[in-house]
């Protein structure tokens, strides 16, 4: 037997077939803002009720050295500076979710990065505030 969030339970040659999918994996971080507001539990387990699985998690301070590492690609820009001093601000609860198209559940489940532009049902549409503070 096999759960995929689109299809449900299959059982037999369908979910042979399914299991054998490339199985995706994606981090997820529920940035400082969430954790402050006690969201972490709502926002996992949204996640969670997709279907995916949580491969790991883990509550951790992220220094400056990993916060450089993980925004790179976005030295240099305007924003870097707060960006790097909001995530490393407080907590964050980092986590690892799987399964079948689990880069494209996420980004569903969580909506765009500006929560004026989220959907109501995502994440980001029914809890985030802002853009720089976007769960």
């Amino acid at each position: 037997m096999f759960f995929t969030p689109r299809l449900g339970w299959q059982t037999g040659t369908t979910a042979e077939r399914l299991m054998k999918m490339a199985v995706e994996r994606t981090l997820v971080l529920v940035k400082p803002d969430g954790v402050q507001r006690g969201l972490a539990g709502e926002i996992v387990g949204r996640l969670e009720r997709t279907g995916l699985r949580i491969a790991g998690m883990k509550l951790l301070q992220i220094s400056d050295g990993l916060a450089a590492r993980h925004y790179a690609e976005h030295k240099g820009k305007t924003f870097y500076p707060g960006l790097v001093k909001f995530i490393t601000s407080s907590p964050v609860v980092a986590l690892v979710m799987e399964g079948p198209d689990a880069v494209k559940i996420v980004r569903k489940t969580m909506g765009p990065t500006r929560p004026s532009d989220a959907a109501p049902g995502t994440i980001r549409g029914d809890l985030g505030v802002d853009v720089g503070r976007n769960l």
